[in-house]
């Protein structure tokens, strides 16, 4: 029994030494088994979903593919033509003032510069001692041939009186009458030298030509002055003022008298208006540009000989403006991308005009009711759907 024992459990021994390979085997085919069931059950429940969620899930993600982009419908306004121009400020009208007369050592200056003045005021007076002193002599001389005028006046009446009774002869009176007449002349012209005396004395004093502003002051008290000392003030007529700007020859063209004007001087921010009075007939032909004249009313910040700045209304018509971002570039020319009816960009060539900073003047290619792609329209396709924001005006 024990043999046959032994021997039975070696023999199960050896058999299942024996069949060791063949379970092994087994084992991954069961767990090969289990890997393809896991998978098929998610893929079940992936692919089980209902069928009615899957156009809401891939509308979703093709939605949020769509570019979102700003729109506007800019309609038709006034677009101003707007030239500008920087230039020098200066008296509308300067008049230097010197000396009319004789001259003489100045006694007195009685303006300043930014003094208004009338007309005929005197700035400043010239000694006159000696012209009042001939100016006496010469009344002087006038009344003494007022008094021979007289008399011979008196005799030549008298002389008419004694006639009739003979004791005077005709030759007597024409005598008479002739003593009185060279009198009468040498009264006149006593008068005249006096007349002429004081109207140069009155050159003496520097007067005013006209009502204006004194801008500039050449002379002192002690100062000898003559008509060859040249510019002694500068004044503006009125106090108006002017800006002299050169503009190139095509800005030249579009101005005309009357044109409104704003002018800012340099290092200022404040902004004076103003109107163009004049266009320069000619072109420098080296430079290619014309004077255009702004005129200017009085301010104490406007000062002749400073640098200032114009913006001019060249004139306006109705057309349609954009920002500038709305308008792109390419080598076929500028354009737009404006939207059809299915929210798909649709290039639109464009020719500009006039660019401010209120924007660009399409010139022609919209008739200002499309809608027109304000921004990211360097990012569009032709035909490529977007998602449109209107703006708000």
């Amino acid at each position: 029994m024990n043999y046959e024992a032994k021997m039975l459990g070696r023999q199960e021994r050896l058999e299942f030494t024996g069949d060791e390979p063949a379970r092994r085997s087994r084992r991954w085919i069961w767990i090969g088994l289990a890997v393809v069931i896991v998978v098929g059950v998610a893929a079940f429940f992936m692919m089980g979903k209902p069928k009615a969620d899957t156009p809401k899930g891939g509308a979703a993600q093709t939605q949020s593919q769509i570019p979102t982009v700003t729109v506007a419908v800019p309609g038709r306004q006034n677009v101003q033509t707007i030239v500008t121009g920087t230039g020098s400020l200066a008296a509308r009208r300067e008049m230097p003032v010197g000396v009319a007369g004789e001259g003489g050592v100045v006694t007195r200056v009685l303006v300043e510069p930014g003094s208004w003045v009338a007309k005929g005021q005197v700035l400043a007076t010239v000694d006159r001692s000696v012209q009042v002193q001939t100016a006496d002599s010469l009344a002087a001389s006038v009344r003494v041939a007022q008094a021979d005028a007289k008399l011979a006046q008196s005799n030549l009446e008298r002389a008419q009186k004694l006639v009739g009774n003979g004791f005077i002869s005709k030759a007597d009176i024409d005598q008479k009458t002739a003593a009185r007449d060279q009198a009468t002349a040498r009264v006149r012209v006593a008068q005249a030298q006096l007349s002429e005396t004081q109207a140069r004395n009155r050159r003496l004093d520097i007067r005013a030509p006209e009502a204006g502003l004194v801008l500039t002051r050449q002379v002192e008290p002690g100062q000898i002055v003559s008509a060859g000392s040249g510019v002694l003030f500068r004044m503006a007529m009125g106090g108006q003022m002017e800006l002299r700007t050169q503009l190139a020859e095509s800005d030249i063209q579009r101005l005309h008298a009357g044109a409104q004007a704003e002018v800012t001087p340099t290092g200022s921010t404040q902004m004076f208006k103003g109107e163009v009075w004049q266009v320069s007939p000619v072109i420098d032909p080296q430079t290619r540009q014309g004077i255009a004249r702004v005129a200017l009313s009085y301010n104490p910040a406007l000062r002749p000989g400073g640098f200032a700045s114009a913006r001019i209304i060249a004139g306006g018509n109705a057309a349609v403006s954009l920002p500038q971002s709305a308008v792109q570039s390419d080598p076929e020319g500028n354009y737009v991308f404006i939207l059809n009816d299915k929210n798909e960009a649709v290039r639109r060539a464009v020719t500009t005009g006039d660019v401010s900073e209120n924007g660009v003047a399409i010139a022609s290619g919209l008739n200002g009711t499309e809608r027109v792609v304000l921004t990211a329209g360097a990012f569009l396709n032709p035909g490529q759907k977007v998602i449109p924001i209107l703006q708000k005006k």
